[in-house]
């Protein structure tokens, strides 16, 4: 993790850790206090900390009847059933809640979405079907969801969640219904992005949308329309006409970002990337940015900046992003880039450790308070708390 029980408590205090006990540092009443606040009754207020402590101490899979069992109560499974499942409670504000203790901080620099793919081999779930796994490349049958974190060199955090359905979006269940810029996958992740400030409060963060064919015409203009900056993946082979006539190699008409990349090998410059944690600079780099316009909107369309990097000097870049900041540095925009890779690394970890991918349930309600009370016991793992940093 990056630099886990080093930042501030939920108070803006260095937080003190409890005294193990069995091994598991029980996650402090204030920090559930303030999480939990939303929650009326205090037998959700008693569960939802149940459900956190289980899946911070639970062996394996985070099923909720091994969550159930670390409580030693015979009838846990039933009520946190009940309580995931069938309860009413809205997940929305305690999602608001982890947003506002990691603005508290003061580190997010950015909002960064990160798909996560969850394979099922059943389709009794909510939105299985067969879908394509971003990251690895591959068809699977299963759900994919999208994660929007906080993000700086020195603190992720989950604040929102959407999970992709196929068709039209679930009523009555916080999913908004895709219009046509938003129903394919791409424009269900920006979906989640421009969601966030009504539904975790997070506002004046600009946005990585860290998903492979993110930067397509029509999720880039959502973003416009929503005046949020936005640094989306772009691909070797998106076309781009170059706006700028002192760019070496320039031409009228469009040509793939590869092409227009390798005729700006001439511009490319020496950047840092921040290494986790926030400590001194990790590596160096070569970038260069070159001002475009969507193939689709060359005469008269937004101006945006198309973003190369190289590990490797003699070989195509490695990484490339489209973005609308335009008089931002390109050491900024690299810095916003890398925040991709801190929430690639922490979105692995939190897969197993807290159990993101493993609610079961049918119900789109149940997968979203699993999935925000996961995102809870993640933050409390980072900040020192629970078996893996006793």
């Amino acid at each position: 993790m990056t630099g886990r029980g080093a930042v501030p408590g939920p108070v803006g205090r260095p937080c003190a850790v409890p005294a193990c006990t069995d091994g598991i540092r029980e996650v402090p009443e204030g920090f559930c206090a303030e999480l939990f606040s939303s929650l009326r009754r205090k037998d959700q207020r008693l569960r939802a900390r149940q459900y956190l402590h289980g899946l911070l101490a639970a062996q394996g899979r985070k099923s909720i009847r091994n969550v159930a069992a670390v409580t030693g109560d015979p009838a846990a499974a039933q009520s946190l059933h009940h309580f995931i499942a069938d309860s009413t409670w809205d997940w929305r504000p305690i999602r608001a809640a982890l947003a506002a203790w990691a603005e508290k901080t003061e580190l997010a620099r950015a909002l960064v979405v990160h798909p996560m793919a969850i394979p099922r081999t059943g389709k009794q779930s909510v939105g299985v079907d067969e879908m394509f796994d971003p990251r690895r490349r591959r068809t699977f049958q299963g759900q994919l969801a999208y994660g929007v974190w906080l993000a700086s060199p020195e603190l992720t955090v989950p604040v929102n969640w959407l999970l992709f359905l196929p068709g039209e979006g679930a009523p009555g269940t916080g999913e908004p219904s895709p219009d046509a810029a938003g129903s394919t996958p791409q424009g269900w992740a920006a979906t989640a992005a421009l969601t966030t400030p009504r539904d975790a409060g997070v506002r004046g963060r600009p946005v990585v949308m860290n998903v492979p064919g993110g930067a397509t015409r029509a999720t880039l203009a959502r973003f416009t329309r929503d005046a949020t900056p936005v640094l989306a993946q772009a691909a070797l082979a998106t076309r781009l006409a170059v706006a700028d006539r002192c760019m070496p190699g320039y031409r009228r008409g469009s040509f793939s970002a590869q092409v227009i990349l390798e005729a700006a090998r001439s511009v490319r410059q020496p950047v840092r990337h921040t290494a986790p944690g926030g400590a001194r600079p990790a590596a160096r780099s070569l970038a260069a940015a070159v001002p475009v316009r969507l193939a689709e909107e060359a005469v008269a369309g937004a101006r945006r900046l198309l973003v190369g990097e190289w590990d490797d000097p003699d070989r195509p870049p490695e990484r490339l992003w489209l973005t609308d900041m335009v008089d931002t540095p390109l050491q900024r925009l690299v810095e916003y880039a890398d925040l991709a890779r801190c929430v690639d690394r922490e979105a692995a970890w939190a897969v197993e450790a807290v159990g993101l991918r493993d609610f079961s349930g049918r119900s789109l309600a149940g997968w979203h308070r699993h999935v925000t009370l996961a995102s809870a016991a993640y933050t409390a793992a980072w900040l020192g708390f629970g078996p893996l940093c006793a």
